[in-house]
């Protein structure tokens, strides 16, 4: 294992927004951080982004590249690389935590903040992965406006799903519910019978793409239900793999009394049970967008940022109570007491 020399303050492991807001909220206070990027966006197989004020519709990929950008102009740095293994360090250093990458490179620092994000568990339908991001989408908040007007297909696959299909409702005038292992109640169907939600048996068995467009979804009994964009609710998953050695371990996530997901615990700032750990984006919140993720990391590297200099100051104080006495002259104690610093 080849260890970096470096003394680092912060390792950011993820560089996406979280972890890029993250550090350059750190960076701008002149902390020593390094941001490890697997280089793997959940967002990546979209056209763009949404709802980020100022930015709407700026490509995934894009924005990462604006972002690295701006983090290189305040001494930030971005090690591409995979985190494959996490520990704290036990010496009583200043240093607590070391991450260790797929090529053998090792980075030890005083504070860590994760932001690997999720990975999105697709229901089993043929094809489905494939146009995930285009015109297999999750959230209306995120691609409504782009399929608007157009047929629209919902993939029914829990109880959910007749609440996320009124939010695609609102997007266009021809909404379809595939029966896809979720059965609506009798008054959810009269809800969307009054909404003009059609309602077809599944299961769906795959897509008909035709032009490369999504045309419609192929059900078992061999029925075509026209869409051009088809609505899943994906199941988003911690990347966990090397957090074991950090003692955090993901919990389900539940929406409505249903568990949608999963997600590490924290508190405020992204506050774990680990000291000098803190997660955010959605790795902490699944539903989080680009917005909302981009400010829960530079609420986390502020909190980090403030625990640093916290610390900063006890060691200054222990290294002047153990240091040897200093005698000043009567005159120059009398300066100080009225001019601040001296």
């Amino acid at each position: 294992m080849e260890q970096d020399g470096r003394v680092l303050d912060v390792v950011v492991v993820g560089g996406g927004p979280a972890g890029l807001s993250g550090a350059v909220a750190l960076a701008r206070s002149r902390r020593r951080v390094v941001v490890v990027d697997a280089g793997e966006p959940r967002n990546a197989p979209a056209e763009g982004a949404h709802n980020y004020l100022s930015r709407d519709g700026v490509a995934p990929r894009e924005l990462l590249a604006i972002g690295r950008r701006e983090l290189a102009g305040y001494g930030g740095e971005v090690v591409d690389g995979e985190v494959v293994a996490a520990r704290r360090l036990d010496g009583g250093g200043t240093e607590r935590f070391e991450v260790v990458l797929a090529d053998g490179r090792a980075l030890r620092s005083r504070a860590l903040l994760v932001t690997t994000g999720v990975t999105d568990e697709l229901p089993d339908v043929p094809g489905l992965r494939q146009r995930w991001g285009r015109d297999v989408l999750h959230c209306p908040y995120c691609h409504g406006w782009e399929v608007r007007e157009q047929p629209i297909a919902v993939l029914a696959t829990s109880p959910l799903s007749f609440h996320q299909v009124l939010l695609w409702r609102q997007l266009s005038d021809d909404v379809t519910v595939v029966l896809h292992g979720a059965e609506p109640s009798d008054e959810q169907r009269e809800r969307l019978a009054a909404r003009g939600i059609a309602v077809v048996e599944g299961p769906a068995t795959g897509l008909r793409v035709e032009g490369g467009a999504l045309t419609g979804v192929e059900l078992a009994d061999g029925h075509v239900v026209p869409a051009r964009a088809l609505a899943v609710a994906s199941r988003p998953l911690v990347r966990e793999g090397f957090l074991t050695g950090l003692g955090l371990v993901p919990a389900p996530v539940e929406a409505m009394g249903v568990v949608i997901g999963t997600a590490l615990p924290a508190g405020p700032a992204g506050a774990t049970d680990v000291p000098g750990l803190r997660v955010a984006g959605n790795v902490a919140e699944p539903m989080a967008q680009v917005g909302s993720s981009a400010a829960a990391g530079t609420m986390a590297g502020a909190a980090l940022n403030a625990e640093l200099a916290a610390e900063d100051a006890d060691r200054a104080v222990a290294a002047r109570r153990a240091g040897p006495a200093v005698v000043v002259p009567r005159a120059e104690a009398a300066g100080a007491e009225r001019v601040p610093g001296r």
